[in-house]
């Protein structure tokens, strides 16, 4: 698969494909002209370098996790799991923070909505 179709499949930019390759979490084979060529595992893997970026993993992170999902290892080395673990953590605060958040912005529509009787900012 050339680039670009990779790009459109995934719904990600040339450019984000190059940097992943430059972080050494895509491999590409190169035509004797020079343009780039992608297995066709090559969407799978760009989405799941897109939801662990998502999450907030920096690209070392992500350079540990990828050998464990494509060896499918049911054992990754303790000081991953001590990491994941951590960034788990913070992903599970972040997610709470969210629901509080998006449970005040429900409170403000709802109010916005059907003002109260005492409220001095009716329409």
């Amino acid at each position: 698969m050339r680039i670009g179709e990779v790009a459109d499949k995934a719904g990600v930019s040339v450019r984000a494909l190059r940097y992943y390759e430059e972080q050494d979490l895509l491999q590409a084979c190169r035509s004797p002209s020079g343009q780039r060529h992608y297995p066709d595992t090559a969407v799978g893997r760009v989405r799941l370098i897109q939801q662990l970026y998502a999450a907030g993993l920096p690209s070392r992170v992500v350079r540990e996790v990828l050998p464990c999902v494509d060896s499918g290892a049911a054992q990754a080395p303790p000081e991953l799991l001590d990491r994941l673990t951590s960034e788990r953590v913070r992903i599970d605060q972040q997610i709470t923070d969210l629901l509080a958040a998006r449970d005040r912005l429900d409170d403000v529509i709802a109010n916005a909505v059907d003002p109260g009787p005492g409220c001095s900012h009716v329409r």
